[in-house]
């Protein structure tokens, strides 16, 4: 594990744990780390727990206007006003990590009713500081702008020292977690555990439906069932997910690495959390040889 993260030119964060039994592997695995976009998952969670609760209609309208439009992909970064339902904003949240989306889902769902859903999950390490426009309000303010078109402009004229000291990396400042909370909440998803069978099986599909594969997927041949959120910012590349192979075994994984690079474009890094992740699978110690619910040994080919 050290030598992949070393070649990458990161540090990392790994945890991955068996779903028929109680073996996992950890790296650092209780270190804190920051969330970034995978806090898109317990959003999305509570949105559809309210949902199946029948207390939201998930066909309701929201708007994003420019006053709602952060940059990036999805209806971040359209040049017009779009409308759209609580279930599309969830779709374009977790498929294209479109943060508008994701803060139009934060101002219906409830930042506090989040942070309620970790501590009820038991995500003892996890904190949420706020939506992503706050994180995105927190770097702007540390590095001086007065707004977020100010921002804009001089974010790519920043030193990495500016970036790299904003709160917005530093996950004792922003919203954040560790790797084994987020397999922990994978896991709880994945059985059915983390609200209605409903609610857990709309994140899951959604997840499915995600459009970047470079990064955990890369590591492994086509046939496996892999649904997974991945999450950046400057620095920091991650990814979470559930890997599901034909035999029937599933595995919840979660890497996150940190660099000290402000390159856009790392492959090399976003190929080591694939490497990382099928490592940590392989690595785990099934500690529970009985015959599973799918008629397999747990830990068998």
């Amino acid at each position: 594990m050290d030598e992949i993260f070393r070649t990458a030119g990161v540090e990392g964060r790994v945890h991955a744990r068996c779903f028929d039994c109680a073996g996992e592997f950890g790296w650092a695995a209780d270190e804190p780390v920051v969330l970034s976009s995978v806090v898109k998952v317990p959003l999305v969670l509570e949105f559809a727990r309210q949902v199946a609760a029948g207390q939201l209609d998930p066909t309701d309208r929201v708007r994003a206007t420019a006053a709602n439009r952060l940059g990036g992909v999805g209806t971040a970064g359209c040049h017009d006003d779009v409308e759209f339902s609580l279930r599309d904003a969830a779709y374009f949240a977790l498929t294209v990590s479109d943060n508008t989306a994701a803060d139009l889902l934060f101002d219906r769902v409830g930042v506090d009713n989040v942070r309620s859903l970790a501590r009820e999950l038991g995500l003892g390490a996890t904190r949420i500081m706020g939506s992503l426009r706050d994180i995105l309000y927190s770097m702007a303010e540390d590095i001086g702008a007065r707004d977020l078109v100010e921002f804009a402009r001089r974010y790519p004229e920043s030193s990495a020292a500016e970036v790299f000291g904003s709160r917005a990396v530093d996950p004792l400042r922003t919203t954040a977690g560790t790797a084994r909370d987020m397999t922990r909440m994978l896991w709880l998803i994945g059985e059915d555990r983390a609200g209605s069978p409903e609610a857990c099986r709309f994140v899951r599909d959604l997840m499915r439906q995600q459009v970047y594969g470079h990064r955990l997927p890369s590591a492994f041949p086509a046939g496996t069932d892999i649904w997974s959120k991945t999450g950046t910012l400057p620095g920091i590349r991650n990814e979470i997910g559930v890997v599901g192979y034909p035999d029937g075994s599933r595995y919840a994984v979660a890497v996150f690495t940190v660099s000290h690079s402000l390159a856009g474009r790392q492959p090399a890094v976003d190929r080591a959390i694939g490497a990382a992740a099928r490592a940590a699978i392989e690595r785990i110690d099934h500690c529970l040889p009985a015959t599973t619910s799918h008629g397999r040994r747990c830990g068998a080919s």
